[in-house]
């Protein structure tokens, strides 16, 4: 499933990889737990997107410039947040990609705290899997369970080719009406004629 309104906060921006989840929620009363999503960067490698449920929450943050920091140290390809994020200089001076609802100086310290890693989470009303595959780009994002990553890359490849040969016929002049019928984008027919 795809989802927008999650961007890139720093430039033009594009990841794949596996999910890794983290799951928060406000924080409550007794002993602090390990700082949120710190145990998710430790347990990644540079096949992983670290996926954050924030809950969709933009009036404190859940991911920052430390952690930014920690993940691309590990080969972290990038960081997906349900949330907002901080210190966007720092994610763009590592060259880390984040992607979130936006940006805000309040840190998460004493407001969040880590409900989970490793466990489904709900991203904009999407329940990501931990090892899902996350592909996030400028358009939006998309989750898909990793069972049928295989079966999504075959229909993507097969769509992409049919939309670079319409494009292909439009350069070389065929007006867009006749290039892009709705049979041929869904694969019924393969040319214009």
């Amino acid at each position: 499933m795809g989802v927008g309104g999650i961007r890139p906060v720093w430039d033009p921006a594009a990841v794949v990889g596996f999910a890794v989840t983290v799951g928060l929620e406000p924080r409550t009363d007794g002993p602090s737990g390990a700082h949120i999503a710190t145990t998710a960067v430790e347990g990644s490698d540079d096949q992983s997107v670290i996926v954050v449920d924030n809950q969709g929450r933009t009036d404190v943050s859940c991911w920052g410039g430390i952690l930014s920091l920690g993940a691309s140290i590990r080969g972290v390809r990038g960081v997906v947040a349900d949330g907002v994020c901080r210190d966007v200089a720092e994610a763009r001076e590592l060259g880390f990609p984040v992607f979130s609802r936006g940006s805000i100086p309040a840190t998460a310290r004493g407001r969040l705290q880590q409900r989970s890693t490793g466990e489904p989470v709900g991203i904009a009303g999407l329940t990501v899997e931990q090892g899902d595959a996350v592909v996030a780009d400028e358009t939006g994002l998309a989750f898909v369970p990793r069972g049928r990553a295989e079966e999504v890359v075959r229909i993507a490849t097969a769509i992409v080719a049919r939309e670079r040969a319409i494009a292909d016929e439009v350069r070389a002049g065929a007006p867009v009406s006749r290039a892009m019928p709705d049979a041929r984008l869904a694969g019924e027919k393969e040319s214009v004629r």
